[in-house]
């Protein structure tokens, strides 16, 4: 382009000031991140969280089902009406002789039955549902002793700890869930039977609900009848107190001095007929998911600045020129990541045009915003698709007190439910395939620009740090990869033909909670990998910047004995050295320390040779002090190195911070400091390694897993969300 030519985006060789890529309204998703977390920080701080059938969000989910914050019925007015006015209007209708669906007829495919024994009726519906399996761990119950006589029964130690129960918080989800759509008004319940579920919830005392059994067609029928039957003081359903005891319904209730219901007509049905579990483990699982794409995020900066890429993939006027939502967003938000960093380029300064090497990073840094941006539009969309659902009527018959009319449909066919699962499942792969490659590429020497082999801070032929991770990482990604399959085309014709399609939303939702596990476990050990590459990388760049002034030395100590040389001469070999040195350095990443430094120094050889040949007038080169000088420079070279590296070893925590942008720095304080996972220094961490003399370590020396396992327990047990909402908040403020 002629220099007279006003050079305008997508010329400039810098973010260009006309396209902000800080403005809240320009990132919905981690705004939406943010609003939720702070809502569950202030339920965590003693707000209750009060239900009126259309103003539950995931945020309110996510308090009571995880964190037991107490959940209680609006007493406004207006929601009391609407319940009254519902069951009045269904007694109406029983006492003119209508016909009812599942309150005078039978249900399903049975509905061509008639009966005039309306409780007797929901009992039945109760009892035909409390179909599922669970074990006697699961319940509490003491072995058979003739079975445990059987000497291979007795010896079945997997028997003993196995579960067929679903997690307690996704029941605490699903009773909250369920009484918001039954005081909605249009399911004929009456305000006491809610008020009987919130007692259980708020006084701990959860039913033991069967993990499997449900395909969330007529709602979720077999898994809601377990808190039917728990409020109806059944002896043979089971309840999970506070203390983890597990005790019948009835005796429960009686010691917490709360009186069993008896179900009027409908109730059951209107119960049991609705998607509460679906709903409420979805919400659960999306909750998760966004602190995994806030997560991918943080850590596709940090895999920048690991690989000395470049920020120019996520200046704003790329995405504006393809302007979908999510990927705008994700290049704001990885851009606004990696500020403050030294190690990532065009931060802070102008795209370097000359650069040697690879002059623009590989597809899974430099594409990862778009990438990136449809799993945030879906996850935003999902997000969406379930707050409506919580807030929603999803049982059958439904009754319209406004057209005096008892409506028969089919609002607790889940099918949306699925489609946000399934969706999620496939954008968790996505994010994993994106981390995977990352990490690869990073764990690789022949990618990784310089980094030692398998990211081992000690010699690689005794040390492979790293190795195993990368293993792990792939079978973690593979198991992702099935887990992202959909599970709604696996539907199965059910109850007399009547649930011919089903969404089976409910599996699709527990096969989300292991895809989400999964994803956890390979960023857990991605996280490990950056770290450790940050420490290596960081101890790359400072040991060739601080070899700059050793070889003007080592250069200078060379041609003092040479009477004919010149300050001409010094500075060439100077250039010439450093720019060997800063090229071979690199290369030599799967030698061990000596062999590095032999090799490097070796390679000055021509180039000294070369500058003496250039020089004008002619000045005699002595092959005996070329000989002295590679010699020297090899020695340098590994005496700087080693210091450098124990240096590094003994104050990482302090040193690399740095050079780290942002959220590099957030994050790997976090993992350094807060969570004592340091730098994995080499073969002598391994516990039962003998120690050389000298060195000390921090005992007991764990291995590389049990490290990795510090870090997914911290991501999965949210200590790492306050971080990353620290970092969203930061970035937010980025300009």
């Amino acid at each position: 382009m002629a220099s007279h030519v006003q050079q305008t985006p997508p010329y400039t060789r810098e973010p260009s000031p006309k396209h902000g890529v800080s403005t809240v309204q320009s990132r919905p998703f981690i705004n939406s991140g943010l609003t939720a977390w702070n809502n569950i920080q202030r339920f965590l701080q003693g707000d209750e969280c009060i239900i009126d059938g259309s103003s539950l969000d995931i945020a309110g989910v996510v308090a009571v089902a995880k964190y037991g914050t107490p959940a209680l019925l609006s007493t406004d007015d207006e929601t009391r009406k609407r319940i009254d006015d519902s069951v009045g209007m269904l007694r109406t209708h029983l006492d003119s002789g209508h016909l009812v669906y599942g309150v005078s007829t039978g249900f399903g495919g049975s509905a061509d039955t008639r009966t005039d024994n309306l409780e007797d009726l929901q009992r039945a519906l109760v009892q035909h549902q409390n179909t599922g399996v669970l074990t006697s761990h699961d319940i509490g119950r003491p072995q058979d002793a003739k079975s445990m006589q059987d000497p291979v029964r007795s010896r079945d130690i997997d028997m003993a700890f196995s579960t067929n129960s679903m997690p307690t918080s996704w029941v605490r989800g699903s009773m909250l869930t369920r009484c918001n759509s039954i005081i909605r008004g249009h399911s004929g319940v009456r305000i006491s039977v809610g008020q009987a579920i919130l007692k259980l919830l708020n006084k701990n005392i959860i039913p033991v609900v069967p993990l499997r059994g449900s395909i969330s067609a007529s709602g979720d029928l077999s898994p809601l009848s377990y808190i039917a039957g728990a409020i109806e003081g059944s002896s043979d359903i089971y309840v999970r107190l506070s203390d983890g005891k597990v005790m019948p319904a009835s005796e429960a209730l009686e010691d917490a001095g709360i009186e069993p219901v008896v179900l009027g007509p409908k109730e059951g049905l209107g119960l049991l007929n609705g998607t509460a579990f679906s709903a409420a483990t979805a919400s659960l699982a999306l909750h998760q998911s966004q602190d995994v794409v806030l997560l991918s995020q943080v850590l596709t900066a940090m895999g920048v600045e690991a690989l000395q890429g470049s920020a120019e993939s996520f200046w704003p006027q790329i995405a504006n020129m393809r302007p979908h939502p999510g990927q705008i967003e994700s290049a704001g938000n990885i851009f606004s990541f990696l500020q403050g960093s030294q190690l990532a380029k065009c931060v802070g300064s102008p795209k370097d045009t000359k650069i040697t090497g690879l002059y623009q990073d590989r597809y899974a840094l430099r594409t990862s915003s778009q990438w990136l941006g449809p799993q945030i539009e879906d996850l935003l969309h999902a997000t969406s698709q379930i707050t409506t659902e919580l807030n929603s009527t999803t049982d059958n018959p439904l009754i319209d007190v406004e057209s005096d009319h008892v409506l028969h449909g089919g609002n607790f066919q889940a099918a949306v439910v699925t489609s946000t699962m399934d969706r999620a499942r496939l954008c968790l792969e996505r994010l994993g395939k994106m981390l995977f490659s990352q990490a690869t590429e990073i764990i690789n020497p022949m990618l990784n620009g310089g980094l030692p082999a398998n990211l081992s801070a000690d010699d690689p032929s005794l040390s492979f740090t790293c190795k195993g991770v990368d293993i792990n990482m792939a079978s973690y990604q593979s198991e992702l990869g099935f887990l992202a399959n959909p599970v709604g085309n696996h539907v199965q014709s059910a109850e007399m033909h009547n649930q011919a399609i089903n969404s089976l939303a409910l599996i699709s939702s527990r096969y989300t909670f292991q895809a989400l596990d999964t994803i956890y476990l390979l960023s857990a050990a991605h996280l490990f990998v950056l770290c450790q590459a940050l420490d290596l990388r960081v101890l790359q760049n400072d040991f060739l910047e601080s070899m700059e002034p050793e070889m003007k030395k080592l250069v200078e100590d060379f041609l003092s004995t040479n009477k004919q040389s010149n300050q001409e001469l010094q500075d060439e070999l100077v250039n010439a050295i450093s720019t060997r040195v800063h090229k071979v350095w690199p290369t030599t990443t799967t030698a061990d320390l000596d062999g590095r430094c032999k090799t490097t120094a070796d390679a000055v050889t021509l180039d000294v040779i070369n500058a003496f040949a250039k020089a004008s007038p002619s000045i005699p080169l002595d092959s005996a002090e070329l000989v002295r000088l590679t010699s020297d420079l090899q020695t340098g070279m590994q005496d700087l190195y080693e210091a450098k590296r124990q240096n590094l070893f003994k104050n990482h925590l302090a040193i690399t911070p740095t050079y780290l942008g942002n959220a590099a720095k957030r994050m790997y304080q976090f993992v350094r400091g807060d969570l004592g996972v340091k730098l994995h220094r080499g073969l002598f961490e391994h516990p039962t390694q003998p120690l050389p003399e000298g060195v000390e370590v921090e005992e007991p020396r764990k291995s590389i897993g049990s490290r990795i396992s510090v870090i997914y327990e911290a991501l999965r047990d949210g200590r790492a969300s306050a971080v990353l909402m620290a970092c969203a908040e930061e970035g937010l403020r980025q300009k």
